[in-house]
């Protein structure tokens, strides 16, 4: 456990809480992004269920901006906010969330039409794999200082 720990950055009791509540945080931003994308694809869904995949992607697009804003201002603060340096971070926030989306397109695809998850489930079961990835792509990638 401690090599895990000192991989992510945690050597004492204050660090772990400071890695906590950084964690806290993006999951209450993730929780808004879940909301945005999964009722963008339920739209999608609702008008005609053969979009489900492009009901996914712009889903996608307007959550990672949601995601870009509050996690710029409440997760990951950084001192440096001129233009050049939140577009970078902008650039790399769709790079980060773009190598989840493709993950979770994958397995959406292969749930609905291998193995038979319903197209209203099979998004949300990918959470449990996209969630702890994107933060941690997001604290060591996309906001590393």
């Amino acid at each position: 456990m401690k090599k895990l720990f000192a991989t992510l950055g945690i050597h004492n009791q204050e660090e772990f809480w400071k890695f906590f509540w950084q964690f806290f945080k993006f999951g209450l931003v993730g929780l808004s992004n879940t909301f945005i994308s999964t009722a963008v694809y339920y739209i999608f869904v609702w008008i005609n269920p053969d979009l489900y995949l492009w009901g996914g992607f712009v889903g996608w697009i307007v959550s990672v901006l949601n995601a870009f804003y509050w996690s710029n201002r409440f997760v990951f603060q950084n001192e440096d906010n001129s233009p050049a340096a939140l577009a970078k971070r902008l650039f790399k926030s769709y790079l980060t969330y773009g190598s989840t989306f493709l993950l979770s397109q994958l397995l959406l695809y292969l749930e609905v039409n291998f193995w038979g998850v319903s197209v209203w489930l099979a998004p949300l079961l990918n959470l449990l794999i996209t969630i702890p990835l994107n933060f941690m792509l997001n604290k060591f990638f996309t906001y590393r200082k």
